[in-house]
């Protein structure tokens, strides 16, 4: 008993753990919200200018494929704007730049063709579509983190009552037993899980 006890609890800790995770990776990361834009255009002060006033969001400005991967593992981005003609001129180093992008979506343009606008347009809809995504993966992880606190909690509030009932139980164990106990339950309060039913002899 004591052993499925332990490790119920032991299972809870690592859920829970999992269950509040992304909840502190966006307090932990607010440079996700910075925009790196690489691109040898002399528009490209220009354009990183717009995309900070139309989104928001501060642009970090790169001039060369190497500046960006240098940047890149640096820190994490939501999002990355490579210039095209880059990409086609440097071929392995863009492969260096992709393999570095990490969680960031990469966004193509071309600064010399494509109007201030349309590139702002392009980065708009990739931010939504990377936040679209993210929500549905955020919430079918929640339901998996939250079906699996179930289960645990569960172990633990059937353990807890026939583990106080066990004859010459050391009182100090019992006291740990019943903070157990109620620290289960109101979780499970909390986070709006059904207590089961105990079945009595």
């Amino acid at each position: 008993m004591a052993s499925r006890f332990g490790k119920a609890g032991a299972r809870f800790l690592y859920k829970s753990r999992i269950f509040f995770a992304p909840f502190a990776a966006r307090e932990l990361h607010p440079e996700y919200d910075m925009i790196p834009l690489t691109t040898p255009s002399l528009r490209g002060r220009e354009c990183a200018a717009a995309i900070e006033a139309a989104l928001n969001q501060p642009t970090k400005l790169a001039h060369s494929l190497h500046d960006a991967v240098t940047c890149l593992r640096e820190e994490e981005f939501s999002a990355v704007l490579l210039d095209q003609s880059l990409l086609e001129t440097d071929s392995d180093q863009a492969d260096v730049v992709e393999q570095h992008l990490g969680t960031a979506t990469p966004v193509y343009v071309n600064c010399a063709i494509s109007g201030t606008p349309r590139v702002i347009r392009e980065l708009r809809a990739a931010l939504h579509r990377r936040n679209k995504e993210a929500t549905v993966a955020r919430k079918a992880a929640e339901q998996v983190s939250h079906s699996e606190l179930r289960e645990c909690l569960t172990a633990m509030l059937l353990d807890c009552e026939p583990a106080l009932a066990l004859p010459n139980l050391p009182p100090q164990a019992r006291d740990k037993i019943r903070a157990v106990d109620r620290m289960a339950h109101q979780i499970a309060e909390k986070v709006e899980i059904e207590e089961p039913a105990v079945a009595h002899s």
